[in-house]
């Protein structure tokens, strides 16, 4: 599909997806600038606070794209500051938004991450997005009151707000559990602290998110929500188990009580059904081989 400009403002560009993304919609064609609060360190940068309205005004004036991709936000679930989370994810949205009506008001899509967490732990298999969301931690929280505070500018915007279920690639930051995992085993250690062994979860490769972010950019498909997920769930066990033989030896697992979340989500396994319907057939990506290009990246991490 060919569009007149085709370029797209990516906030949150310098990130673990955002970088991905950039370099992903560039080969596709797309002219892609990248928001960020820190100063510009090239053409294809614009800095521009999500907590400054004016800012937000005037980068999307000296712009003027086709589209936005929202994905700056605070994603690590515990993190330490419940208020400043709240600030970015939802407040800043807001920001957002109000400058996008207000500048560019003809704008192609604006498309919006938001996350599998918000459904918390619903009593069934496989979560498909007509799910009641019962977010369980101050991130999902924030993404939920995120989604039905933009949902208030659907008759104005052409939005689609994504739910991607977890995801991982080299360069993620090792925080994340697969990385974390993952860290453990390059650097051959013996043993490795967890939280809740129980846990299962549906792990996607960053790869499929960014052309699924493409392939709905370039899509007529608005005013959706929509899950982005594998529909396949594996165990934190199996994750452990895989990379014993991927590494050659076996780590020791101690749980630390430290790392287990009272309000845990338990199990959480996406239907893509929706997705498929509205851009077609997913690439597979093995988990064999999502774990082998983490312990064996063909590329230096991400800062």
């Amino acid at each position: 599909m060919a569009f007149p400009s085709k370029t797209v403002l990516i906030t949150g560009a310098r990130g673990f997806t955002g970088q991905r993304l950039r370099t992903h919609l560039q080969t596709a064609g797309w002219r892609v600038v990248g928001l960020d609060r820190a100063p510009a360190s090239g053409p294809d940068e614009i800095s521009a606070d999500l907590a400054r309205p004016e800012q937000l005004r005037a980068a999307l004036a000296a712009v003027q794209p086709d589209s936005v991709i929202h994905l700056a936000a605070i994603t690590f679930v515990p993190h330490g500051d419940p208020v400043e989370m709240y600030q970015t994810n939802l407040f800043g949205t807001l920001n957002l938004l109000d400058a996008i009506l207000t500048v560019v008001p003809q704008i192609r899509k604006v498309l919006i991450a938001s996350s599998a967490n918000v459904y918390g732990n619903p009593p069934v298999e496989v979560i498909d997005e007509t799910v009641c969301p019962a977010p369980v931690n101050h991130y999902a929280m924030s993404k939920l009151a995120m989604e039905h505070m933009a949902r208030t500018y659907q008759d104005r915007l052409p939005l689609l707000i994504t739910r991607p279920f977890n995801y991982t690639g080299p360069g993620q930051a090792s925080h994340f559990l697969i990385p974390k995992i993952v860290d453990h085993y390059r650097r051959r250690q013996p043993v490795i602290e967890l939280g809740n062994l129980e846990v299962i979860r549906d792990f996607s490769d960053v790869r499929l998110l960014v052309e699924v972010y493409r392939r709905l950019l370039e899509s007529n498909v608005a005013g959706e929500t929509v899950n982005i997920c594998s529909g396949v769930g594996t165990a934190l066990g199996e994750i452990i188990a895989r990379m014993n033989q991927i590494a050659g030896y076996a780590i020791e697992v101690r749980v630390n009580p430290a790392f287990v979340r009272a309000n845990e989500v338990r199990r959480l396994i996406g239907d893509n059904h929706k997705l498929r319907r509205l851009i077609g057939e997913l690439p597979d990506y093995a988990m064999d081989d999502i774990l082998q290009s983490l312990y064996s990246p063909t590329q230096p991490p991400a800062p």
